[in-house]
C-alpha cells in the first residue's frame, strides 16, 4: 500500500501537493495527517470535489504500507502518527518540500526537496515535463495552493518557476474566481477579534541593532489562517521582523515573518519545533504555556538575530578612483573601463566629490569633452565610516537618488558602497550571496561534506592550512573557478586556484616557508605557483581585474576586489569562490547567479561585450557546454552568432585560436566540440574552405572510432590525440593550404613541419601500399613494417580513418599490434663475435634479420645467427 499524506493544519499548499503526487503516483491514496485549516475546511464543504478522494487514517492498516509519499513537510512530528510510519524500517519514504533540506528530521529515500515558492509547483513541474494533463478542477486545486504559499504570486521567494506552472494551469483550466475567492477570503468576526488582541500586545524591541517585533494573544477556541493576519499586521506597521503568538486550547501557534537577511525565521522557529523559509516559518508547540513559549522564543532570538550589517560587510574595496584633473572625455573611458556608474574623486587622500556616467555623458553631449571633472563633480555628498548601519546608509542612497557612498576611516577612503552592493544586501544571506531567488542555499557545512567526499583528505588538510596562514596574515583567501565549480558538481578537480584578497605573493611565499613547499612568483602579475614536495601545485594570485583596450587583445590586469576578480572571468559558472579562511571555512560566495546556471545547467557570459573583449571565449563556451554536458543560454548563443556576424573572431591572434581549437579536439568527445563550432559558424575561421559534410562528419566519426581503438591497446606510445582530429579536419586542404593554416595558427616550427611533412609522406607511402593492395600483390609483414615506422602514430591513426580499403586497415593495425616493437633477438655483440667490423653493415643486417623474422624464416637465436652468416657468405 502506498499512502499520499501532509502535515497536520493541512493548507492549500498541501492540498495543491497532494493532488499532483496523486498524478505521479496514480497507486498511492491520499491520507491526511491531521485536521485541515479552517479555509480548506470551507472549500470542500462549499462543494463536492470527486477528485481529492481521500482515505481517513483510522482505516489505514499501517502494517501493509510499502511507501509513504509526504509533501509539503520534512518533521515527523508534524505528521502525527503517521510520522512514526515514516521512520518505520522497510518503509521507502518520499519526500517533496520546497523548504530547506535541514527544515526537518526525516531522511528521504526518494522525492525532490528544493527552495520554490510553493511544494505545488515542484509537483506540477514534474507533471509538464511528463506530460502528465490534469483536469481543469485538479488544475484549480493546484491553482489554489501556488497562490496561497506565494501570496498570489507576490512573496519574495516567489520564483519564475511558480509562474510559469500557474500559466501550465491556467491553460488547463483552473478557475480562479475559485481561488479568488477562496484565497481573498474577508475576515471572519474570530480574526477580526484576534487581530485586535495582537495589535494591542505588539512590541517592538531593538535586538543587536535589529528591530524586532512580536504580539501575542490566547484565544479559547481554535481559529485558522494566523498567517494571513502575519501579513496584515507587518504591512500595516511596516514590520521588518514579526512574530506572532497566540495560544489556543492545549497548543500555541507561532508564524515569523521577516524581510531582512539577519533574522532567518526557518531557523529560529526550527528550535521551537517548526520550521519553514528564511523570510515565512510557522510552529506549534504543545505542552507550554503561552507565556512560557515567548520565554523560549526570547532566548531562541538573542542567539539566532545576527547584528545588523555595517558598512564594512558589504562595502567593494580596494576602490578605483579618478583625480581631479581628469578631463570628462577619460572620466568616461575609465567608467567604461571598469564597468561602474560612479568614482570618487580624489586629491592625495581626500574625497573631493563624486562623478557619474550620467553626468560625464551629458558633458559629453555638451561638447566638454576636455574640461576638468572637478568642474562638474558632485562636491556634496553623504559618506559611510566602517561602522556605519546599512540601514542609515540604504535610505540615503534610495532618498537621494545616490549611485555610490564612499566609506571614510578616519577621513582616509578604505571601500565604497554601490546601489548593487545594496541590493545583494537585501536579498542575500549568509550562506550564499547571491542575485538569484531560485538558487539552493548551500549552507558552510555541506559544502565542506563535499570536499571530504570528492577529495583526498590531504587536499582538504592543505586547504585548511591555506584559511590559516591567511588568518595570521589577516588576508582573506578563497578557492576560486574551476575547482569549486566541478565541486559542487561531484566531480574531481585538482587543479586548485587560490586568490587572496591581498598580497598573493606574500602570502605564497609565508606558506611555502610553513609547510616545506617552493615558490615560483611573477610580480607583475602579482600571481604565485606553490609547488609541494610531492609535485602538487596550487597557483595563487592577487584579487585583480582585467579591461580589454581593443577586441581580441590581451587584457590589462590591475589590483582590484574580490567581486571585480571573479566578474572578469568568461562565464558565470566559473564565478564561484569558497572562503578558506577558519572563521568562515567552506562559505559559498556567488555574486552573479553561478550556483543556480550549475543548476539549471546553462552556460552564460556575464555581460553582453563578454566575446567582444576576448573572442576566444566563443570556443570556451563550446567546451564547457560539451564537457559539463550544459547547454549554452539562448542569449549568450545569440551574443555568439552577433561576434561571429561582426568577425571579431578574425582579429583573434592564431596562436589563441590555436590554444582553444587544441582544448576542444582534445576533449573526451570532440566531435560534439566540431560540429557545435559548425552549426555556429566558427570552422572558417580555421580555413574558409572547412565545412561540416557529410563527408567529413564520416570521417570525423571513423577517427573517433580508430582513436578509442588505439587507446584500449594501452601501448604507452604518446601520441598527441588533438592532431589526429585536427589532419581529419583539414582534409579538403592541400598541403600548401595546410602549411599556410599551420603558420597563420601559430603552430610551433616543429610540430607544424612534423604534421605537414607527415601528411604528405603519409600520402605517398600509404598511397603506394595501397595501389600494391589494389594490384593483390602480397605484402609481406616486413614490408608494412619499414613502410610504416617512418610515420608518426598521428598520420598513421589519421590514415587508418581515412582509408576505406580494409586492407589498408588490416596492415596499419597489424604494424601496431604485432610489428611495432619487434627486435632481432641478436645485436652488435653476436655480429661483432662472428668477425664482422663494426659499421652502417650493422643496421643492415639487424634490419634484414628482422625482416626475416617477421617473415617466418627465423625464429630463433641460432636461426638469427645463420641467417646472418648466409647473408655474409
Amino acid at each position: 500500500m502506498e499512502i499520499i499524506t501532509t502535515h497536520v493544519n493541512a493548507d492549500f499548499d498541501c492540498i495543491g501537493s497532494m493532488v499532483a503526487a496523486k498524478k505521479l503516483h496514480p497507486d498511492a491514496v491520499l491520507v491526511f495527517s491531521g485536521a485541515q485549516e479552517k479555509g480548506v475546511r470551507d472549500f470542500f464543504q462549499k462543494a463536492p470535489h470527486p477528485e481529492f478522494e481521500s482515505l481517513r487514517i483510522k482505516d489505514v492498516d499501517f502494517s501493509t504500507v510499502t511507501r509513504l509519499i509526504v509533501v509539503d513537510c520534512q518533521h515527523s512530528a508534524r505528521l502525527a502518527k503517521l510520522g512514526e510510519l515514516a521512520q518505520k524500517e522497510g518503509v521507502e519514504l518520499l519526500i517533496y518540500d520546497h523548504h530547506p533540506i535541514s527544515s526537518g528530521d526525516l531522511k528521504a529515500d526518494g522525492g525532490i526537496i528544493r527552495p520554490c515558492g510553493s511544494t505545488t509547483t515542484i509537483l506540477a513541474t514534474l507533471l509538464m515535463q511528463r506530460g502528465i494533463e490534469v483536469s481543469p478542477a485538479e488544475a484549480t486545486l493546484m491553482m489554489l495552493g501556488i497562490h496561497e504559499d506565494t501570496g498570489n504570486l507576490t512573496f519574495p521567494s516567489t520564483t519564475a518557476e511558480d509562474y510559469a506552472v500557474a500559466a501550465w494551469l491556467l491553460e488547463r483550466g483552473a478557475q480562479l474566481n475559485e481561488v479568488a475567492d477562496s484565497i481573498g477570503r474577508e475576515l471572519t468576526v474570530e480574526q477580526v477579534s484576534l487581530l485586535n488582541d495582537l495589535l494591542t500586545s505588539l512590541k517592538t524591541s531593538s535586538l543587536k541593532g535589529v528591530d524586532v517585533s512580536v504580539a501575542h494573544a490566547s484565544v479559547d477556541r481554535y481559529i485558522g489562517d494566523i498567517a494571513s493576519l502575519a501579513h496584515m499586521i507587518r504591512d500595516m506597521e511596516n514590520l521588518q521582523v514579526l512574530f506572532l503568538v497566540v495560544g489556543m486550547q492545549d497548543r500555541v501557534f507561532i508564524v515569523g515573518r521577516s524581510r531582512i537577511p539577519e533574522v532567518r525565521v526557518g531557523e529560529i522557529l526550527r528550535e521551537l519545533g517548526g520550521g519553514g523559509h528564511a523570510t515565512a516559518a510557522s510552529a506549534t508547540v504543545r505542552g507550554f504555556t503561552l507565556i512560557q513559549v515567548l520565554e523560549q522564543l526570547d532566548a531562541v532570538l538573542k542567539k539566532r538575530v545576527d547584528p545588523i550589517r555595517v558598512a564594512r560587510s558589504i562595502m567593494s574595496s580596494p576602490v578605483k578612483t579618478l583625480p581631479p584633473d581628469c578631463t570628462i572625455e577619460e572620466a568616461r573611458e575609465r567608467l567604461v573601463r571598469y564597468n561602474v556608474s560612479a568614482m570618487p574623486v580624489l586629491s592625495g587622500d581626500q574625497v573631493l566629490g563624486i562623478i557619474s556616467r550620467k553626468t560625464v555623458e551629458k558633458a559629453l553631449y555638451h561638447n566638454l569633452n576636455a574640461v576638468p571633472i572637478s568642474e562638474y563633480m558632485h562636491s556634496e555628498f553623504y559618506a559611510a565610516n566602517p561602522e556605519t548601519p546599512i540601514s542609515e546608509i540604504q535610505s540615503y542612497m534610495v532618498g537621494g537618488d545616490s549611485r555610490l557612498v564612499p566609506v571614510l576611516d578616519q577621513g582616509r577612503l578604505v571601500g565604497v558602497i554601490t546601489r548593487t552592493d545594496l541590493l545583494r544586501y537585501s536579498l542575500g544571506g549568509e550562506a550564499i550571496y547571491d542575485l538569484s531567488r531560485d538558487a539552493i542555499q548551500v549552507k558552510n557545512r555541506e559544502v565542506e561534506g563535499m570536499m571530504r567526499r570528492y577529495l583526498p583528505k590531504s587536499s582538504v588538510e592543505i586547504l585548511h592550512n591555506l584559511g590559516r596562514v591567511g588568518d595570521r596574515l589577516d588576508l582573506p583567501v578563497y578557492a576560486v573557478g574551476g575547482f569549486v565549480r566541478d565541486l559542487l558538481l561531484g566531480q574531481q578537480n585538482a587543479d586548485v586556484d587560490v586568490t587572496v584578497d591581498g598580497d598573493g605573493i606574500l602570502f605564497a611565499e609565508t606558506f611555502a616557508a610553513e609547510f616545506g613547499c617552493r615558490v615560483k612568483s611573477h610580480e607583475k602579475f602579482g600571481t604565485a605557483v606553490i609547488v609541494f614536495p610531492n609535485g602538487f601545485k596550487i597557483d595563487v594570485a592577487s584579487t585583480r581585474l582585467e579591461y580589454y583596450v581593443s577586441p581580441g587583445a590581451l587584457p590589462t590586469v590591475e589590483r582590484s576586489s574580490l567581486k571585480m576578480d571573479l566578474y572578469r572571468r568568461d562565464f558565470t559558472v566559473n564565478t564561484l569562490a569558497i572562503a578558506l579562511n577558519s572563521q568562515s571555512f567552506g562559505k559559498l560566495i556567488d555574486y552573479f547567479g553561478a550556483y543556480r546556471d550549475l543548476q539549471a545547467k546553462v552556460i552564460r557570459v556575464l555581460h553582453n561585450l563578454s566575446f567582444v573583449e576576448d573572442p576566444t571565449r566563443v570556443f570556451r563556451a563550446i567546451r564547457f557546454e560539451q564537457r559539463l554536458n550544459f547547454k549554452i543560454a539562448k542569449h549568450t548563443e545569440d551574443l555568439i552568432k552577433n561576434a561571429v556576424k561582426m568577425d571579431f573572431l578574425v582579429k583573434l591572434g592564431g596562436r589563441r585560436l590555436l590554444s582553444e581549437l587544441v582544448q576542444i579536439l582534445r576533449e573526451k568527445e570532440p566531435l560534439q566540440g566540431i560540429g557545435r563550432m559548425a552549426s555556429l559558424g566558427l570552422l572558417r575561421f580555421i580555413h574558409p574552405s572547412i565545412e561540416l559534410t557529410p563527408e567529413l562528419q564520416a570521417a570525423l566519426e571513423e577517427v573517433r572510432y580508430v582513436v578509442s581503438w588505439f587507446d584500449l591497446l594501452y601501448l604507452e606510445r604518446p601520441y598527441e590525440r588533438w592532431a589526429v582530429y585536427f589532419l581529419a579536419l583539414c582534409e579538403v586542404l592541400s598541403h600548401e593550404q595546410f602549411w599556410a593554416t599551420c603558420t597563420r595558427l601559430a603552430v610551433s616550427e616543429h610540430q607544424r613541419e612534423h604534421l605537414a611533412e607527415m601528411r604528405r609522406q603519409g600520402e605517398e607511402l600509404i598511397g603506394a601500399m595501397e595501389r600494391k593492395l589494389a594490384r593483390q600483390e602480397r605484402l609481406e609483414s616486413s614490408e608494412i613494417y619499414f613502410t610504416l615506422r617512418v610515420l608518426s602514430v598521428e598520420i598513421l591513426l589519421y590514415h587508418m580513418a581515412r582509408s576505406h580499403n580494409p586492407e589498408t586497415k588490416r596492415c596499419i593495425s597489424l604494424y601496431f599490434t604485432k610489428l611495432h616493437g619487434m627486435e632481432p633477438l641478436i645485436g652488435g655483440e653476436e655480429l661483432k663475435r662472428l668477425g664482422i667490423k663494426p659499421g652502417p653493415i650493422y643496421r643492415e643486417l639487424l634490419d634484414a634479420v628482422l625482416s626475416a623474422r617477421m617473415n617466418g624464416k627465423v625464429s630463433s637465436k641460432d636461426d638469427e645467427i645463420r641467417w646472418v652468416l648466409k647473408l655474409i657468405a
